[in-house]
């Protein structure tokens, strides 16, 4: 038998139990800055506690800024957006709020929306994570989103690339493919596929680019490098590897994947096709998620700072932020089991 609707319990009820005025029941409840005689706290809180009274959370995030940090994220089904959340989280705490998250797939026209309800909300801070190309007239919206909700006393921190005038932190992606394709051409392979993820991320487009760049100074012809799209993910990288094991290799030495999870996925399926990592062809990734130490073998790949980064995020909005800096930060080679030097040049 359903049990009857507990009577809701008003703030007014509280005061009038205490003995004390609204706007004092108020400052107690609520935790405001300002302070009320002890013996006037005790009662309240003593009434609060007899009533069962529970803070209307929406009620008070309408009338004052909340302690939450907003994260509007392109995708947190990627380990690597494990990283960076934990990281905003465990700083955010440290700083007395709190994180929420919502997903936007780096759809511009839902990151513009999504920023759109939050500011009814009025959480303390935004950070945004930005990797895609945005369309002009899409960016133009969440931009003026943004802007809006700056002028109403909110912070923001963009996360990843962009061009907005807003505060941001970002990878330097390009050095990072570069400073890996470098090393590929150092140990000494000449024909280099590349499982180059999908065209509209810049992220990876800047990465792949930076591969190229990196190989060809290290005397690697560009008609021995082969770009592979893929879907960005464990399975591209098992589709894309696949493909390539089924051509033959076609002489490929080395696969440098945009990122750890495309990298683990070609790892598998090279396993299953019986192609020796790293004795048949070296594989690298980016990102050095947890599970790049943990495959077999381990995986080469270029480390991002990417709890500092979330971690920074967090120090920025919670700052002197709305500057309009731009931050960015490199990677670094981590050298692994999954490559070898070349024992000879690449079959061509």
């Amino acid at each position: 038998m359903p049990h009857a609707a507990r009577p809701t319990v008003t703030l007014h009820d509280v005061a009038a139990a205490a003995g004390v005025s609204i706007s004092t029941a108020s400052r107690v409840l609520s935790g405001s800055a300002r302070k009320v005689a002890p013996d006037y706290e005790a009662r309240v809180l003593a009434a609060a506690a007899a009533l069962r009274y529970t803070v209307d959370a929406s009620a008070r995030a309408m009338r004052r800024a909340s302690d939450s940090i907003a994260l509007v994220a392109d995708d947190l089904t990627t380990p690597s957006m494990g990283m960076v959340v934990s990281a905003m989280e465990r700083e955010a705490r440290s700083a007395g709020a709190f994180v929420t998250v919502s997903a936007t797939m780096g759809v511009a026209e839902r990151q513009a929306e999504t920023v759109r309800v939050l500011r009814s909300l009025r959480p303390r801070a935004l950070v945004v994570t930005s990797n895609r190309f945005l369309a002009a007239e899409a960016e133009v919206r969440l931009s003026r989103e943004l802007r809006a909700y700056e002028r109403e006393g909110g912070r923001v921190v963009i996360v990843g690339e962009t061009d907005m005038e807003f505060d941001s932190i970002g990878f330097d992606n390009f050095r990072v493919g570069q400073i890996m394709g470098a090393f590929v051409a150092e140990i000494g392979h000449r024909r280099v596929a590349i499982f180059a993820g999908v065209r509209n991320l810049r992220n990876l487009a800047d990465r792949t680019a930076g591969f190229v760049a990196g190989l060809r100074a290290g005397g690697v012809e560009e008609r021995d490098i082969r770009l592979v799209p893929c879907e960005v993910s464990r399975r591209g990288g098992v589709d894309a590897a696949r493909r390539l094991a089924e051509s033959g290799m076609a002489g490929v030495g080395a696969v440098l994947a945009v990122n750890d999870i495309v990298a683990i996925g070609a790892l598998r399926a090279f396993h299953a096709a019986g192609v020796a990592v790293p004795g048949d062809v070296s594989v690298t990734g980016v990102d050095d998620i947890p599970l790049a130490y943990d495959v077999t073998p381990r995986l080469t790949t270029v480390a991002l700072p990417l709890a500092e980064v979330g971690a920074e995020a967090i120090r920025v909005v919670l700052g002197e932020g709305g500057t309009g800096r731009r931050m960015s930060v490199e990677g670094r080679l981590i050298v692994r089991d999954s490559t070898r030097a070349s024992r000879a040049p690449d079959s061509r």
